[in-house]
């Protein structure tokens, strides 16, 4: 539990600033509780499940976040990106001060789901290839997909890395282009080099699911949501 803080230290851990600027954000009235303009910075408050007011935009007090992403093409998952713009551009600014970093990296024309978050030990636990959190992913290839090539990812390819063939936990044809990929690791370009391994080459990947965790249809790309309690539970529900 969060327990007892005065207003402006939670508007400090929940990225709005250093406790100055947040002490001059509640003396400017710009932050409300509970509807109600409030302009001492010392009020006491229970923090867990508190609801209130940034400059008009509703917030809820939050000890960790856990955020669901739908990247586009052309960002990179780093904080200090090289060639294109970081996806943490995407999101506001309170979200990038309290620390939210990507759980592992897309790449920068990969789309699709990615999760974001300033807890370092659920970061490592999704990461971590021990718990083979199983990933989808919709691959769209150059060529016309042959059967043995599906085989092959089914029954494993070699890759340089790798002691013994890495096989798909899934592999399934969508059409003529294009199959849906499970895999339970995440090797770097894993699945562009399997499918090039197998004998084609990848024109476009999306990541559609992490667990039991799917991006939303209706999601458009560039846009996140929070990630509430029976997400996460979704999400670890297929973990080994």
């Amino acid at each position: 539990m969060a327990g007892t803080m005065t207003l402006e230290r939670i508007l400090q851990t929940q990225g709005f600033g250093s406790r100055k600027h947040c002490r001059q954000l509640v003396r400017a009235g710009r932050v409300r509780v509970g509807g109600e303009q409030v302009e001492d910075p010392f009020l006491e408050l229970e923090a867990e499940g508190l609801d209130f007011e940034v400059d008009g935009e509703d917030q809820t007090y939050r000890a960790q976040v856990y955020l669901l992403l739908n990247k586009p093409a052309g960002y990179e998952c780093s904080r200090s990106p090289k060639h294109h713009p970081s996806v943490l551009s995407l999101l506001p600014e309170f979200l990038v001060r309290r620390g939210v970093q990507p759980v592992g990296r897309l790449d920068e024309d990969t789309t699709g789901l990615l999760l974001l978050s300033d807890d370092g030990d659920f970061i490592h636990r999704v990461t971590s290839p021990r718990h083979k959190l199983p990933k989808v992913y919709v691959v769209t290839t150059k060529h016309p997909l042959r059967e043995e090539q599906l085989h092959a990812l089914q029954q494993g390819v070699m890759l340089h890395d790798a002691p013994e063939p890495v096989a798909a936990l899934a592999c399934e044809r969508v059409s003529e282009h294009s199959l849906k990929l499970t895999l339970a690791e995440g090797r770097y370009h894993q699945v562009k080099r399997m499918v090039a391994a197998a004998g084609n080459r990848v024109e476009a990947l999306a990541r559609v699911a992490i667990g039991g965790l799917t991006l939303p249809e209706v999601m458009k790309q560039g846009a996140w949501c929070w990630l509430e309690e029976e997400d996460l539970r979704r999400l670890w529900a297929t973990s080994s």
